[in-house]
């Protein structure tokens, strides 16, 4: 299992005022990342997974009767009610190694109990890890997934935890005993988007163009100092659509004329270690 070294955007967050005490000595920012679409329950507009075909079948690579002699492509499926392609998913289907350590990352947690995800969790965050993004890649799977990064946010109360999530039940069952050091955005274009509204949950949403974001009144954001900073974490934003999208969508329409018109929209490469 791995963590990943902070990528481009991540990185921009480290001289950020409120964000620098989590920093001091040396430390580092990190994110830890599932293999996308199959660890996100609650996708929906966003839902594109990496599957694996020989030319002729289209299985899940988390099939355990995959035959590993077989020389299988990674291609991407999205989901019936994607809007816009989930960009982690795009970087697996490109880049073997992404895809083997999100991959690897999720095998070695599922089917396990809470308190052996923590134990499993704890042994390889990195011990300079002062800021972790949870999931850049993926999302929380199941009750006892999330049950264990609060277990391992309260014996960590020095590190700051944050990530987004459509897996909202889970948030909402635990609603009065989240961490203070684990910050979460509500990432609307889920199966519960519902919720966001019901419990008043801090929320982000993808908007296709700068004047779409002044419209709804949110600022963007670009560096994740939004979603991690824990004294903004009742403060809406959006996110910039962003990434390869499927050709001819309204999504890639978007990426055109922000190109076009020479407006921030595209971030950095994770790396693994």
């Amino acid at each position: 299992m791995s963590f990943s070294k902070a990528n481009n955007k991540l990185q921009e967050m480290i001289d950020h005022p409120d964000l620098k005490v989590y920093l001091r000595n040396k430390r580092k920012v990190y994110s830890f990342d599932l293999l996308s679409g199959h660890s996100c329950p609650f996708a929906v507009e966003c839902l594109s997974k990496v599957m694996l075909t020989d030319g002729e079948r289209v299985v899940s690579p988390l099939n355990k009767l995959v035959n590993m002699l077989v020389k299988w492509k990674r291609i991407i499926v999205d989901g019936s009610k994607m809007k816009f392609r989930c960009f982690s998913a795009s970087q697996e289907a490109r880049l073997t190694n992404v895809y083997n350590s999100r991959k690897k990352n999720f095998e070695s947690l599922r089917g396990k109990s809470s308190d052996e995800m923590v134990s499993i969790i704890r042994d390889q965050m990195p011990k300079n890890l002062g800021i972790c993004r949870i999931h850049v890649a993926g999302d929380f799977f199941n009750p006892a997934y999330f049950e264990a990064w609060m277990k391992v946010a309260r014996l960590n109360p020095n590190r700051l935890f944050y990530a987004y999530t459509k897996s909202l039940p889970y948030w909402v069952n635990n609603i009065e005993i989240i961490p203070d050091n684990l910050i979460l955005t509500a990432s609307y274009g889920g199966r519960r988007d519902d919720m966001i509204v019901e419990y008043n949950l801090r929320s982000a949403k993808v908007v296709f163009s700068y004047e779409e974001a002044e419209m709804l009144g949110l600022e963007v954001d670009h560096d994740d100092t939004h979603a991690a900073n824990p004294f903004w974490e009742t403060e809406d934003f959006c996110l910039m659509i962003h990434n390869t999208q499927p050709k001819g969508s309204e999504a890639s329409e978007a990426i055109k004329e922000l190109k076009r018109k020479k407006q921030r929209f595209s971030y950095g490469k994770a790396q693994t270690v």
